[in-house]
């Protein structure tokens, strides 16, 4: 907190706001599931230190100086969004919420539910997430935090931005992730580098094809890539194909069927892909770069004109982006104007999924760190440090807190209205890992389209006939 004076205030008048809240009909205790929560004769079941009794001012039933275990993807957000949170948990209610940034979200915690010992909350996030196939029996159903009121006394589900928001951490059928952060993938680039040379942000991989021309011309490259995050390019190539080809493609993917990899739609894009591998437009030797330096490569060199990303990547690159670089994006490209959605849909979803694990220690703890990150508070505090939205409606201005990059986002979402779409199978059944390995060696030139697609349907066969495999449709 900023001093002393600021603290005291936050943890008295919020808690009092909190109370005064009790009064209003919100139904918060009886909907609390899993041992998050429960009436006011009831406890909770998330370890020694949340068996105080739950009210509307305590939904989950924290004790006086409870203490709380989180771990954190330390990725394009960093962590301190997450520190802004449990400092206001420490003066609420007295205790110590730490918070432990990582990257190996798997191999830090994987062996931590196995022996029953997990961290109170996790930003389940990157590249070496948990699948969710994998852990969605011993995660707690979240439904209880988005009934409860947020510290301001609203209740959490009323300010969503949307109510479908919460859909990205629905697990058949369970709330088993709260996705904190709206995102958006697109393709983003430098709208000051694009004025100083005429050129027009592409709409179409044809467009993109004259525009890597238009590049090598000037000694640019078209795209540039790191090693983990190859597969940033595989989502530009999903969410590409889905636009063109519709449900029917985005439903073979995320249900695993056999040949879902061989659509049509989805081999027109990576044959649109390795056009533009093979005639020189991607900058070389990404599978040998540490993937902030290859979009250190874009945004700070300016080797490269375009980079797909989701809208975290302002954030990440904050500290190594290009004087006046006006940073924008544009929706994936379509293969032609015959697609199924058109060219202004958009892939958004929730992301940065908080899991609160069943066998935690203190799962009222963990839940209560979600609910003060859903403040509008906190959600304001990430949206103006972050550059991006929460799944908090009405705490971005309009003028982005002066980034051209959130106003972008938000004129993209505009403009696809109720075009927009997202995928879940990559992380549900944990195939990023494999697949980066097939990804790298695409945009490396060494594998053909027939490989490509080999290689992709070979893993998610191999999900198929191991893993449980949850329908969609």
């Amino acid at each position: 907190m900023s001093d002393s004076k600021s603290s005291f205030t936050r943890r008295n008048v919020l808690r009092g706001a909190l109370f005064t809240a009790a009064a209003v009909p919100f139904g918060l205790a009886s909907c609390a599931t899993g041992g998050g929560g429960g009436d006011d004769d009831e406890t909770t079941d998330g370890g020694d230190e949340s068996s105080a009794p739950a009210d509307a001012s305590n939904p989950f039933g924290i004790e006086e100086g409870s203490n709380v275990e989180t771990v954190i993807f330390n990725g394009g957000y960093g962590v301190d969004y997450v520190e802004f949170a449990t400092a206001i948990f420490n003066e609420m209610w007295g205790g110590e919420a730490t918070v432990e940034p990582t990257t190996e979200i798997t191999a830090a915690l994987q062996p931590r539910f196995v022996a029953g010992d997990p961290p109170d909350l996790i930003d389940n996030s990157g590249a070496q997430s948990m699948g969710f196939g994998a852990i969605l029996e011993q995660i707690e159903d979240l439904t209880d935090v988005v009934d409860a009121p947020n510290l301001e006394g609203t209740t959490i589900r009323d300010t969503l931005i949307a109510p479908n928001v919460l859909d990205s951490g629905v697990y058949d059928g369970k709330l088993a992730a709260i996705n904190y952060v709206l995102t958006v993938y697109g393709v983003w680039y430098s709208k000051s580098l694009f004025d100083a040379n005429g050129w027009t942000a592409p709409t179409t991989w044809a467009e993109a094809l004259e525009l890597g021309a238009a590049a090598q011309e000037q000694g640019k490259f078209l795209f540039a890539w790191g090693k983990e995050a190859a597969t940033y390019y595989q989502t530009l190539a999903i969410d590409s194909a889905i636009k063109q080809g519709g449900d029917e493609v985005r439903l073979a993917l995320e249900n695993l069927e056999e040949g879902c990899w061989s659509k049509d739609a989805v081999q027109a894009v990576f044959t649109a892909m390795k056009e533009i591998v093979d005639a020189g437009y991607v900058k070389p030797g990404g599978s040998g770069t540490f993937f902030t330096d290859a979009q250190a490569q874009w945004s700070l060199d300016q080797d490269a004109l375009l980079y797909p990303s989701g809208s975290w990547i302002e954030n990440e690159m904050k500290d190594n982006t290009a004087d006046d670089f006006q940073m924008m994006g544009v929706p994936s490209f379509v293969v032609d104007d015959s697609s199924a959605l058109p060219a202004a849909a958009l892939h958004s979803e929730a992301g940065e999924p908080f899991i609160v694990p069943s066998d935690a220690a203190n799962v009222a703890g963990g839940k209560e760190i979600l609910r003060i990150m859903l403040s509008n508070e906190a959600a304001t505090n990430f949206a103006k440090t972050k550059l991006a939205p929460t799944v908090i409606k009405d705490t971005v201005p309009a003028d982005g807190f002066g980034s051209t990059a959130l106003v972008s986002q938000v004129d993209m979402l505009g403009a696809a209205g109720s075009d927009t779409f997202t995928h879940k199978f990559v992380g549900l059944y944990g195939l990023n890992q494999a697949q980066l390995v097939v990804w790298n060696a695409f945009l490396d030139g060494s594998k053909s389209v027939e490989e490509l697609t080999s290689d992709l349907q070979a893993i998610t066969d191999e999900a198929r006939n191991t893993q449980e495999v949850i329908p969609v449709s």
